[in-house]
């Protein structure tokens, strides 16, 4: 009875709602891991509350998580609601592959999903395994294999009735989706599915964690709509290098938001491109800049690029570099030696100068949040 008379009450308000000129998300999990012009991004307001809006293009939806925004005290009506509401329209099946899981809207909507008859296959990192959610899941009947392994199964993502892939930087917490800096990208694509369904097998199916995995992306560019996106997998993909050949490839500016960052090599790059004169920015999680053994935070400053530190709104989760304002390199990859070698992610690289602002537009919000 709350949640219809508040559903009511949203509806009777956004009737009324003028449009708004921002680019924002919703309302959290650590893990062992100049814009260009301005777009019209449709919010609307609820008192203190603003509710996120798609942000579509051709087959792609990009969410922001913003957790300078007050969402619900009950931790409701985040970004998260969008996945559930994928979730609870799945027909066939579901397949996640994800770090950390503790959002009680996913667990429900996964357990509505199975005892409907939905196919719903999970992995995790083995050391969250025994947290209240995944128990909970087990309880139901849901089955959910571990990596038992030393590396980390980091990835997040999960792969609906074949067709849908969510993906990003956010874990399934509530720290990932009302606390901390994150992206969730959703793309509509056989293709893009086929991708996430094989590396979910092989994890899944085959029980190939980490340096056991092999290269067997069958679709590793595909075109989305107008789009051309391409998916990589670590560690079996060398996505180091992927990313290397699209920074030494800047010809005007680099923009970085990045929870950690200590690879030797891609911040070497990115400082040989500042010196060449491409304009390079960014904002990187204090907590990480300060614990992190050979970040690469120092070497940017000394260089004299600019690196702002965010510490105080959340997490700076986001694990994001944005070139040349047309290409957005995303994902559960952060720039790490370990993200490389050792553990399980993903990553996308998006080709299109639409989401490039979005996520530009997204930086700008951050580091405008941090000056205040």
């Amino acid at each position: 009875m709350k949640r219809i008379i508040l559903l009511i009450l949203i509806n009777s308000i956004l009737v009324g709602c003028a449009p708004r000129f921002r680019v924002i998300g919703g309302p959290a999990s650590v893990d062992q891991g100049s814009p260009t012009s301005d777009l019209v991004v449709s919010t609307q307001s609820i008192g203190s509350i603003e509710t996120p809006q798609i942000l579509t293009s051709n087959g792609l939806e990009i969410y922001f998580i913003d957790p300078t925004i007050l969402v619900g005290k009950d931790y409701s009506g985040g970004v998260d609601k969008y996945l559930v509401q994928a979730i609870d329209a799945a027909r066939i099946s579901v397949d996640m592959a994800i770090y950390s899981i503790n959002l009680w809207s996913i667990r429900d909507s996964i357990i509505n999903a199975y005892q409907r008859g939905v196919k719903i296959r999970m992995v995790m990192e083995s050391e969250n395994l025994e947290d209240e959610v995944p128990r909970e899941l087990r309880s139901a009947g849901i089955t959910i294999l571990g990596d038992r392994r030393e590396g980390l199964m980091h990835n997040k993502f999960v792969i609906i009735d074949r067709h849908d892939v969510w993906t990003g930087s956010a874990n399934m917490t509530i720290g990932s989706f009302f606390y901390d800096n994150n992206n969730l990208v959703h793309i509509h694509s056989d293709d893009v599915a086929d991708d996430y369904l094989t590396e979910f097998d092989e994890m899944f199916v085959k029980d190939m964690f980490g340096s056991d995995s092999i290269g067997a992306t069958p679709h590793p560019q595909v075109m989305v709509g107008a789009d051309l996106v391409e998916i990589y997998f670590s560690p079996d993909d060398g996505v180091s290098e992927h990313i290397l050949k699209l920074i030494n490839s800047a010809s005007k500016s680099i923009y970085l938001m990045a929870y950690s960052f200590t690879s030797d090599e891609l911040g070497s790059a990115i400082i040989r491109k500042a010196g060449e004169g491409i304009a390079v920015e960014g904002v990187m999680d204090d907590g990480q800049i300060i614990s992190n053994t050979g970040t690469e935070f120092d070497n940017f400053s000394q260089a004299g690029i600019k690196i702002y530190r965010a510490g105080v709104n959340g997490l700076m989760h986001n694990k994001v570099i944005i070139i040349d304002g047309n290409i957005v390199i995303t994902g559960s990859y952060n720039f790490s030696s370990s993200a490389e070698v050792t553990n399980d992610e993903n990553v996308l690289v998006i080709h299109s100068q639409e989401i490039a602002e979005k996520y530009l537009r997204e930086y700008q919000r951050i580091i405008s949040n941090l000056k205040n």
